[in-house]
Parts: structure tokens; C-alpha cells; sequence
């Protein structure tokens, strides 16, 4: 049984480095070895669930359920800052985020992974900024993925043998419900690839964290738009979820083992010159409350 403790603070020695965020049906790391259960409050609250802490493949890992383990909350309902700031306090540089998608392209198949490149948001009930209470910043969003760490996830996915797309966008919704067929075929006109309700929301606040930032979509079903599957259903997707589980854990360490020292992006100087507000001017609960994310940055 993992042992549980707390984090220490963002300025100490990191606990983790690579993070991982598991979606539906991804809600523990195989072989992640000397584990531990790290509880981390942040200035944004508690995150999902307590996070994973170990080692992989040589490399430290922090892994996090999403949506809390035994799937507990909604994804509009899900602590997205409190997700992304605590990868953040653990030291974490590069997020990989493991995801259940829907494909609004014949030949993306159920069981197919695609690696987006570009997100579409069409959400409306999330908080998507670390910013506001008195700072304004305004980071670049054109590549909102990472392509060092999206390019190390699709080597992964060919040594693992495992089917994958690389580039293609992926459209978030609300949800909870899946998609009208109106919807559906709209997003298809549109030119979308996947569908989801998570991941561009995490792609925001990981930019805004200066963390690298990559989505491994497993494709699940075909929305409900495909004549030969009439609606998506839950059993449907769980089943292939449940298919797909030991390609995801197999890219991941293969992702993991791969990855390279250095990150050769420019994910990390994300902030450098975003934030416009005359740092004399920042409130004092708010520098506190942004320390984690952009400390370095705020005097």
C-alpha cells in the first residue's frame, strides 16, 4: 500500500518530473515502483485525487486520476487549476495526458490512438486561467501542444506497436452527455478529428504553468454521426477502454523512457512576456496565490 505524505514546497528539490493524467479507464500506473500517495493543497484547492508519486523507467513520475479514482467527477465538475498547480509544486516540467476521444473521421478507428496538435473549445462552464484578481496575462496559444513531447509520444506509439495519428484537432465540450447527431455532424463539416470534454482546458492552464503539454487520445467510438454505430454508448466505450488499457501503459513507458533531458520547446518561457500589469499594482493575496505558477516573474 502507497504511502501518503504531503508536498513539499515548489521551491525544494522536485518530486516529479514527468506527470502524467490519467482520463476514463486510466487510473493507476503499472509498474510505477517505490510509490507513494503525495496529498498536495494549492492555492486553487485540492486537485482530483491524491497524486502518484515514483520512479519509471528510471525517470520520476507523477501520476493523477482525473477525474478522481472510481471516476467520481464530472468534467466540468473537475479542479483543472488545482490539477495543473500541483504538478507544478511537485516539480513536474512535462505533462502527458491520457484521454478517451471519440472520432468524427472514418478512418479513425475505435482502438486507433491520435496525437492532436490543435484543440477547439467549446466549453462554457470552465475556469481556464490562473490569472485575473488583479493580473492580466496573455500567453500564446497558436501550438497549443507541445511538439518535442508529441513527437516522443508518437516514437513510443511505433515501438509499442501501437496504431497512431499524428496531428489532427481535437473539439472539447461540455458534456456530460455525448454529442446530437446535429452536433456531430456540424463538428465534422467543421474538419475536427476527435472529440472530448477534457483536455483543452488542462492545455491552458499547462501553457500558463509553462509545462510541456501532450494528449495520447484513444479512440473509443465514432461519436455518434457513423451510420454502422448508431449512438455511443458507455458499455461501448468502457469495453474498449478496458482494450486499450495495456497499449496506453505500454506507450507510456516507452514515452517515459525516451524522454530527453532537455526540453528543446519554448513551453517553459511561456510567461516571460505575458503578464501586462504593473507589478506595483498586484494585490498581495493574489502575488501569494500566483507564487506557484508565475513567482519568478511577479517580484
Amino acid at each position: 500500500m502507497a504511502m501518503k505524505k504531503k508536498a513539499k514546497s515548489a521551491g525544494g528539490k522536485p518530486q516529479a518530473e514527468i506527470g502524467i493524467i490519467g482520463g476514463s479507464g486510466l487510473y493507476a500506473m503499472a509498474g510505477l515502483q517505490s510509490a507513494r500517495e503525495v496529498r498536495i493543497p494549492t492555492p486553487f484547492g485540492d486537485p482530483s485525487d491524491a497524486l502518484v508519486v515514483g520512479h519509471l523507467e528510471g525517470q520520476s513520475v507523477a501520476f493523477l486520476a482525473r477525474h478522481g479514482r472510481g471516476h467520481r467527477i464530472l468534467p466540468s465538475e473537475i479542479n483543472f487549476r488545482a490539477n495543473i498547480c500541483a504538478m507544478k509544486i511537485l516539480g513536474v516540467k512535462r505533462i502527458i495526458s491520457v484521454s478517451a476521444v471519440g472520432s468524427l473521421k472514418e478512418d479513425l478507428k475505435p482502438l486507433d490512438f491520435l496525437i492532436p496538435d490543435q484543440f477547439y473549445d467549446r466549453t462554457r462552464l470552465r475556469i481556464a486561467t490562473f490569472f485575473g484578481g488583479g493580473v492580466v496575462a496573455h500567453v500564446s496559444f497558436d501550438h497549443p501542444t507541445c511538439p518535442q513531447l508529441s513527437g516522443v509520444l508518437g516514437d513510443a506509439c511505433n515501438r509499442a506497436k501501437v496504431k497512431a495519428y499524428r496531428g489532427g484537432t481535437y473539439v472539447c465540450i461540455e458534456g456530460p452527455q455525448f454529442s446530437t447527431l446535429a452536433e456531430a455532424n456540424v463538428h465534422r463539416q467543421m474538419g475536427f478529428d476527435i472529440i472530448g470534454m477534457t483536455n483543452v482546458t488542462e492545455a491552458k492552464l499547462a501553457r500558463e504553468a509553462e509545462l510541456c503539454y501532450a494528449t495520447m487520445a484513444m479512440i473509443t467510438d465514432y461519436d455518434c454521426w457513423h451510420t454502422d454505430h448508431a449512438s455511443v454508448t458507455l458499455e461501448q466505450v468502457m469495453a474498449n477502454l478496458a482494450r486499450n488499457a495495456e497499449n496506453a501503459q505500454n506507450v507510456l513507458r516507452e514515452s517515459v523512457r525516451a524522454m530527453p533531458a532537455a526540453r528543446t520547446c519554448k513551453c517553459g518561457q511561456a510567461l516571460a512576456h505575458a503578464i501586462v500589469t504593473d507589478r506595483k499594482l498586484i494585490p498581495a493575496a493574489t502575488r501569494r496565490k500566483l507564487a506557484p505558477i508565475a513567482g519568478k516573474y511577479l517580484g
